[in-house]
C-alpha cells in the first residue's frame, strides 16, 4: 500500500497529476479569496470590522496566484 501511495504522488515522475492538482487548488483559491475581498469590501461600507478580515482574503488571494503561476512550469 505504501509503494502504491508513494507512486502516485511521486511528484517528480507524475508532473501531469502536480499540474492539475495545483493548478485547480490555486484556482480555488484565488475564487475564494476573490470572494472573501468583496466580502470585506461590503463589511467595509457598512461600517464593520474589516480590516483583518480583508487582509486575510488577500492572502488568500495571492496564494491562489502564485500556485497557478507555478502550476505551469509542469505541464508538459
Amino acid at each position: 500500500m505504501y509503494k502504491l501511495a508513494y507512486s502516485i504522488f511521486d511528484m517528480k515522475k507524475n508532473t501531469k497529476l502536480r499540474w492539475l492538482l495545483q493548478s485547480a487548488g490555486g484556482l480555488i483559491l484565488t475564487g475564494a479569496g476573490l470572494s472573501l475581498a468583496i466580502d470585506a469590501g461590503i463589511s467595509k461600507m457598512q461600517g464593520g470590522e474589516w480590516f483583518w478580515y480583508g487582509t486575510g482574503a488577500l492572502i488568500v488571494f495571492q496564494a491562489g496566484l502564485c500556485c497557478v503561476i507555478d502550476s505551469v512550469r509542469y505541464k508538459n
